[in-house]
């Protein structure tokens, strides 16, 4: 998704908006930061556009009182997009690219280098992006402290330094050698990590951090936004996609519904195999699906995309069995989720949350994907 012209053109959350940019305009930014929200809501990309704000050559100000006591204004901060510092930091907004490329440039170093080089983005010599790192996907100790080492060094062209953390995944020792600077991080240093829930990151860095949270938007707010912006989006999709994005507008805009109905098949099947279970039962459908699931970067992001899936069918479940249908998410299998709930209850459904735990923390260990989806998949069988 491109990169919102300017503030307003983000389609949410304008009051967190404003008091963001209100305290750009003030000095008053906070310099060790959260950005909370739902995968999709925008958390990335906002990051990005105050980055802008913080650093743009021409500083532009607005005067407004939205959402203050009548007869009150203050300025916010934003951005040109024309300067030097603009748009260097703006061609970081195509995270998913930039992580590419140096992923890419890794792989053409020697062995001994290789292994020594963490994913990093940079496009402006003051701002450093730090995304999880392959295969494992998580913030390793090199990062972080390549953070540490360039945050006691003055900015170049620009007013700070900033370090995005893209991810709330760190590596223990990570995630420790990080706390004494976003506790005293220096006058010049502005550190920004991006979560999805609170209870990912460590009680020592969360109370380092001011939040920000950023809320989603409702599934009319969403559908209007595709009647907007995806118009080959149609009808029922329409309402499906909305429901399935949880009100992240980032999320609808690139949902690939094609994409993930193909996740939510492995996982239905992955619940039929327990429903079924009793007896010499044939797993042979159940592990000819889950061979697909092999090592690599490609493989980690269909098991990502399975796990997904799979959470928001027991979480339909969850809704099913407490009576209250009109919240499902997956809409197009209602008819299949009311008979499934019957014969799955919260006892079952909580070992399911369990097993999912295990596949992930397996996953961060880089363990075998298809042999963890397996003993998640029959293990479930033997709980019921």
């Amino acid at each position: 998704m491109p990169l919102p012209r300017t503030f307003d053109d983000f389609h949410a959350n304008h009051a967190v908006l404003d008091n963001l940019r209100a305290a750009i305009a003030s000095g008053r930014l906070p310099h060790s930061m959260i950005l909370l929200g739902p995968r999709g809501v925008g958390k990335y990309t906002l990051a990005v556009m105050l980055t802008m704000a913080l650093e743009c050559e021409r500083q532009p100000r607005e005067v407004s009182g939205r959402g203050l006591p009548e007869g009150e204004t203050r300025e916010l901060a934003s951005y040109c997009g024309e300067c030097r510092n603009c748009t260097r930091i703006a061609e970081s907004a195509d995270l998913s690219a930039r992580v590419e490329e140096a992923i890419a440039t890794r792989e053409e170093m020697k062995d001994t280098d290789k292994r020594e080089t963490r994913v990093l983005v940079q496009t402006h010599p003051d701002v450093l992006i730090v995304p999880p790192d392959p295969p494992q996907l998580m913030i390793k100790l090199g990062q972080v402290r390549t953070v540490i080492q360039r945050s006691h060094y003055l900015p170049t062209e620009a007013r700070a330094r900033v370090f995005l953390f893209t991810s709330a995944g760190f590596m223990k020792e990570a995630a420790n050698s990080l706390l004494k600077l976003l506790e005293e991080p220096p006058a010049q240093v502005h550190l920004i990590l991006l979560a999805e829930n609170l209870g990912e990151l460590l009680p020592t860095i969360r109370s380092r951090c001011a939040v920000a949270h950023l809320g989603a938007m409702s599934v009319e707010e969403i559908t209007a936004l595709l009647a907007e912006h995806r118009k080959e989006v149609k009808g029922a999709e329409r309402e499906l996609v909305a429901r399935l994005s949880e009100g992240a507008p980032g999320r609808a805009l690139s949902f690939d519904l094609a994409t993930y109905a193909a996740a939510r098949n492995d996982a239905l099947t992955i619940l039929h195999t327990a429903e079924r279970s009793g007896g010499m039962q044939d797993h042979s459908l159940l592990f000819k699906m889950t061979e697909s699931y092999r090592a690599g970067a490609e493989g980690q992001e269909k098991t990502t995309a399975l796990l997904r899936a799979l959470s928001s069918v027991l979480e339909d479940l969850l809704l099913l069995n407490a009576g209250v249908p009109d919240r499902i998410r997956n809409v197009d299998k209602r008819a299949e989720l009311e008979r499934m709930a019957t014969g799955f209850d919260y006892a079952w459904i909580e070992s399911a949350v369990r097993a999912m735990d295990q596949v992930q923390s397996g996953m961060r260990r880089n363990l075998l994907r298809s042999l963890s989806l397996d003993a998640m998949a029959v293990g479930l069988e033997s709980v019921r």
